[in-house]
């Protein structure tokens, strides 16, 4: 491969990570509205479109490796292809995430929720902020904004507490809803994994862009 053809691929590798986190950020917030909506139908495309995440992971995880293998990269360019690597992982357990919270609304059915959601599409707005500014850290090679984005974390856990305590709360004074609110702390564990998945990409931006590795935020919750 000419080194020209060789950047190319590079940059065209890139772009597909920003189009594979495009499709983790649309499934997080659809299945989310899904959830607030009692829309089992979107729930149940964004479990179907998970196969879809899934496959631009692979896809992109195999131009990776040949490039690797064919190309043999060295120092700034392994560094960007390991990164990637990651990265993608990270994504697409995103997605799972993402898939998982369907098919919890799928699983209520067509009850009236418990409470009205308010902090829960909260913390789907501060992590998909997180994601979407980590991505173009990631273009941008951003050392300043992924270090400040990890940073966050700490809100989102401190939403997942709250949101754990008062459901905990509501369980205890009326047991028929039991069944629900543990539902929706699943809900809310998932989308504190997605926000410590951004963490983790966002360590490996560092990584990428310095060469070293490193725990930036250790969690206070």
């Amino acid at each position: 491969m000419a080194r020209e053809a060789y950047h190319e691929a590079l940059k065209k590798l890139e772009d597909e990570v920003l189009q594979m986190g495009e499709m983790v950020a649309n499934a997080v917030k659809i299945s989310v509205e899904a959830l607030k909506k009692r829309d089992i139908n979107a729930s149940r495309e964004i479990v179907k479109n998970d196969l879809l995440i899934n496959k631009k992971r692979f896809d992109i995880e195999e131009k990776c490796i040949s490039l690797i293998a064919t190309q043999q990269p060295m120092a700034v360019d392994l560094r960007k292809l390991t990164s990637i690597l990651s990265i993608i992982t990270d994504l697409e357990r995103m997605g799972d995430h993402a898939e998982g919270i369907a098919k919890i609304s799928i699983l209520i059915g067509d009850e009236p929720l418990v409470k009205p959601l308010i902090d829960i599409p909260r913390m789907t707005e501060i992590g998909l902020s997180m994601l979407d500014r980590c991505l173009k850290a990631f273009i941008d090679r951003d050392t300043e904004t992924a270090r400040n984005i990890c940073n966050e974390d700490d809100q989102v856990d401190a939403l997942h507490d709250q949101i754990y305590r008062e459901l905990l709360v509501m369980m205890m004074e009326n047991p028929r809803i039991i069944h629900q609110a543990t539902y929706l702390t699943w809900v809310s564990h998932n989308l504190e994994r997605i926000a410590d998945r951004v963490t983790n990409i966002a360590e490996r931006i560092v990584y990428m862009v310095t060469g070293k590795m490193e725990e930036i935020n250790v969690s206070k919750y």
